[in-house]
């Protein structure tokens, strides 16, 4: 199945909360959840009047939301999570671990970009180094001590200076150092749980693919 790429405030909507889809927009606009408090479609109004989820219904929906706040796909995510479950520890834990740890992602807490689908664009359209080389894979896994920078031409990109700018971002990550004047950053170290500021259940999305 391809990307999705219709309204991402209908993803919102879905999942009842708040994604941060549209990056700093999410902050200085107000929010169809806020306004809509139920899912999208004719029958949206008649799902918040249901009965009690199931708890199949709950591990699907929190499996969803983190699909969606990455913005990747159901073949990927199951692989991703089957290689979680042959590491050591906690299999939710190496899951969100291995999400971070993707170069979109990294450039995203970086505050290079407002969203992660914004810092996806800038990978594929080959602004981003890793250690002195472009790398144009939203998906390469950073480790501990990569470099991540944006490369001299694309410093001044409008849409990079308008999320280092912004008031509303998110403040960089513990395991993530950056030096904004240069626009580069080093993975420190591996996040714990306790270092990924996501609202998830991830324990759900474990008991799900172990049925």
């Amino acid at each position: 199945m391809g990307r999705y790429t219709g309204p991402v405030c209908k993803l919102c909507r879905r999942e009842g909360q708040k994604l941060f889809l549209k990056g700093t927009k999410c902050y200085t606009e107000k929010c169809p959840v806020e306004r809509r408090s139920y899912p999208p479609g004719q029958h949206g109004v008649a799902q918040t009047r249901r009965r009690k989820m199931s708890d199949y219904a709950l591990q699907l929906r929190e499996k969803q939301k983190v699909k969606r706040m990455y913005g990747v796909g159901e073949q990927y995510f199951r692989n991703l999570f089957r290689a979680a479950s042959q590491h050591g520890g906690m299999t939710g834990e190496n899951l969100l671990v291995s999400l971070e740890s993707r170069l979109d992602n990294i450039v995203y807490r970086l505050g290079f970009a407002g969203s992660r689908a914004q810092a996806r664009q800038l990978v594929r359209h080959r602004h981003v180094e890793v250690n002195g080389r472009p790398v144009d894979i939203p998906s390469y896994q950073v480790q501990p001590g990569d470099e991540v920078r944006l490369k001299e031409k694309s410093r001044d990109l409008l849409p990079v200076q308008v999320s280092l700018e912004s008031k509303t971002r998110p403040d960089t990550v513990s395991w993530l150092a950056l030096d904004e004047g240069t626009r580069a950053g080093r993975m420190l170290e591996r996040p714990s749980r306790d270092e990924i500021p996501l609202p998830v259940q991830e324990q759900l999305i474990v008991e799900l693919y172990s049925k």
